[in-house]
């Protein structure tokens, strides 16, 4: 009969365990759903966009005005 409660005590243990594991995985792979890595943007590189030699500050004035509209347009 003690060893019957004993038992008895000792599957209610191990049943309490896994409960808390299965809840315990449950929430990581809730976690894993709603955190999910979003795709890593590339780099915009300018590279070879201004053609022939250096960048002069007529080449970067003239780069300002067809790239950003005038604004008192708006």
């Amino acid at each position: 009969m003690m060893a019957n409660k004993l038992n008895t005590a000792t599957i209610l243990k191990h049943i309490d365990v896994l409960e808390r594991e299965l809840i315990r995985l449950k929430r990581d792979i809730l976690r894993s759903f709603a955190v999910r890595e979003k795709p890593k943007k590339l780099k915009t590189s300018l590279f070879g966009s201004v053609k022939g030699g250096d960048v002069t500050e007529k080449t970067i004035e003239e780069s300002k005005r067809n790239l950003f509209r005038n604004l008192n347009n708006i």
